[in-house]
């Protein structure tokens, strides 16, 4: 018989919808940043328009293989200048609505990816 440990993912995105997300049964409805290590729910911006290379450099310290972007209620991608900084270190980011995003980032993440999903909720 061989047995094999599941990996454990408390950091997994268990519900989605517009303006909130669920993580480990807290809601979070400001924009947030999730990995396998947790959850950071004071990630600025609040909306693409206000995204910097900033913002995106903040998570290099995750050590990330993949960034997902979400983009709010609907996919906009950001300026190639604001994402320069990932690509410079070799970082793949892949931009998505936020829908997308969390169930991208949950398959990731089952598969032991260093996955980071920074997360926008809504976009006007």
């Amino acid at each position: 018989m061989k047995f094999s440990l599941e990996p454990d993912h408390r950091s997994s995105i268990q519900s989605y919808d517009i303006g909130q997300v669920i993580v480990a049964g807290t809601t979070y409805s400001k924009p947030l940043v999730i990995s396998a290590d947790g959850v950071r729910a004071d990630w600025q911006p609040a909306s693409l328009d206000q995204l910097e290379q900033q913002h995106l450099r903040e998570l290099l310290s995750l050590q990330p293989e993949i960034v997902i972007l979400g983009t709010g209620a609907r996919l906009r991608f950001p300026s190639p200048a604001i994402t320069s900084c990932l690509m410079d270190h070799h970082i793949a980011i892949e931009v998505m609505d936020t829908a997308a995003a969390c169930r991208t980032y949950n398959v990731l993440l089952s598969e032991d990816r260093r996955v980071v999903a920074a997360l926008l909720m809504i976009e006007a």
